[in-house]
């Protein structure tokens, strides 16, 4: 039954889609796509009210109102994306504004909840048995497995690979949130700066002609620094408290280590084949649907993505599953939350991509002075409105704003640093910075976690990673 509540959502989003297209073609879809793209010059500060309170949401009401958030939250989610869509629907028309959540949800909000829903279901059919004891060295040895394989195969699909491996291997310690903690920062972001398939943000430097192996090059030092200090300072604090709890061990001996659900690794490498190869196909067909153009090769991959996580439903025993304490809870906020965010974020992305013509200008002035790049600002400021809006057109406004040539911006390597360092890095700021974020920190509540509010979780970050970073723009954008 928890699994049929998830569908609803989805087929919802498909229903305003498909209803769109049927819509009256009175309005030129040219004309709407048009005003869609020059939109963000006419929209003032006042538009992103409904995302701040969306994301104040998140952060107060879990702690203020619990019982209510925990039976609501998709009703509060649902009524800040409604907060923007409805004045704009009164203001600038019911054709722009249904455009605008077509266009969002067929290109951005429905791909992101395929792959999440494919990882989150593949990645729960894998279950590591035997004794792994979360001893400090062994989870730190997690870790930094995590963050290798997160370039190859993606932050999303490694932390979901990893996270129920982790939780089930501290089970028995008083303090988790740390390593959770570090979990995110690491796995969930900064190990997935090597590669396009690491986070969408290179993926998007990928199609726009960055060399595959040109961050592999280039970030590996900014990376490697940044993940050593933290898996030491981990490794530190963990230590100390393990000592702290008696250096427990785990009620009883589970036996030799072990892997069940094998064959959900084939399909995790089928998932990251999709999507390399939704970059790499470019049949040049599609469809339109309310004037938004649906590419073919995008369909083409959702579809594979959600065979896959079919195959695997049907192929994983509930058994495993049940080992896995997998549960369908954390998907189903992620995609209620994330319809809410994603529906509310749409002006403050607007205003960002006008540039220069927008009401954050003053804010893009700040990457060039007197004509030159100022690296530590690119790195900054597309690190800072990464952390809180989506990162993959954070990097685009950014790498346009450089001069948007591939070939150009990687012959000029520290301005491009800076702004695949900024986007990639920098999501580990907040909750809400990257894509497995939210989903990392949901499943560790679902397994008894009790982890840190949305701004708790930010005094981690400032405490930890703004120090990190700071070293990091003294030493390579300075």
């Amino acid at each position: 039954m928890q699994q049929r509540r998830i569908w609803p959502w989805v087929a919802a989003l498909l229903g305003v889609a498909l209803l769109g297209g049927l819509a009256p073609a009175w309005a030129a879809g040219g004309d709407l796509h048009h005003a869609a793209e020059e939109i963000g010059k006419e929209l003032g500060a006042l538009w992103v009210i409904p995302f701040a309170c969306m994301l104040l949401s998140i952060a107060v009401m879990p702690l203020t109102v619990p019982h209510f958030w925990h039976h609501h939250y998709g009703k509060v989610a649902a009524f800040w994306g409604l907060a923007f869509l409805v004045p704009f629907a009164l203001t600038h028309g019911f054709d722009l504004a249904l455009y605008e959540v077509v266009h969002t949800a067929l290109l951005e909000y429905i791909p992101f909840i395929i792959l999440l829903f494919a990882l989150f279901t593949i990645a729960g059919g894998v279950c590591l048995t035997g004794s792994l004891v979360g001893t400090p060295k062994v989870n730190a040895g997690l870790l930094l497995l995590g963050t290798i394989l997160a370039s190859w195969m993606g932050t999303t699909g490694a932390a979901m690979l990893m996270i129920r491996p982790l939780l089930r291997a501290i089970a028995h310690r008083k303090y988790k949130v740390h390593t959770v903690v570090f979990f995110i920062f690491l796995v969930a972001n900064i190990g997935g700066s090597l590669t396009p398939l690491g986070d969408p943000p290179l993926f998007l430097g990928f199609l726009k002609g960055v060399s595959f192996f040109w961050t592999t090059v280039h970030l590996f030092v900014p990376m490697a620094v940044i993940a050593a200090i933290l898996l030491t300072l981990y490794l530190v604090l963990d230590t100390v408290l393990f000592n702290k709890e008696g250096r427990p061990t785990p009620p009883q001996a589970k036996g030799k280590l072990g892997l069940e659900g094998t064959h959900n690794l084939l399909l995790l490498a089928g998932v990251v084949g999709g999507v390399l190869m939704s970059g790499m196909w470019n049949p040049g067909t599609g469809f339109d649907v309310y004037h938004v153009h649906v590419e073919l090769q995008n369909v083409v991959r959702d579809i594979l993505l959600l065979i896959l996580a079919g195959i695997s439903l049907k192929t994983t025993s509930f058994e495993t599953r049940r080992k896995n304490e997998f549960d369908w809870e954390p998907i189903r906020e992620v995609a209620k939350l994330f319809a809410g965010i994603f529906l509310s974020m749409i002006p403050a992305i607007a205003i960002l991509r006008a540039g220069e013509e927008g009401a954050l200008r003053s804010i893009i002035a700040l990457v060039s002075e007197n004509g030159q790049p100022n690296h530590a600002m690119y790195f900054w400021l597309t690190g800072a409105l990464s952390s809180f809006l989506d990162n993959a057109p954070t990097y685009l406004v950014f790498f346009n704003t450089a001069g948007g040539d591939a070939q150009v911006l990687m012959q000029e390597v520290t301005t491009l640093m800076a702004i695949s360092a900024g986007a990639v890095f920098m999501g580990a700021n907040t909750y809400i910075g990257n894509a497995p974020n939210f989903m990392v920190r949901s499943i560790a509540e679902s397994t008894g976690v009790k982890m840190p509010s949305f701004f708790g979780y930010m005094a981690w970050s400032i405490g930890i990673l703004i120090p990190c970073f700071i070293l990091t723009t003294v030493i390579f954008f300075l």
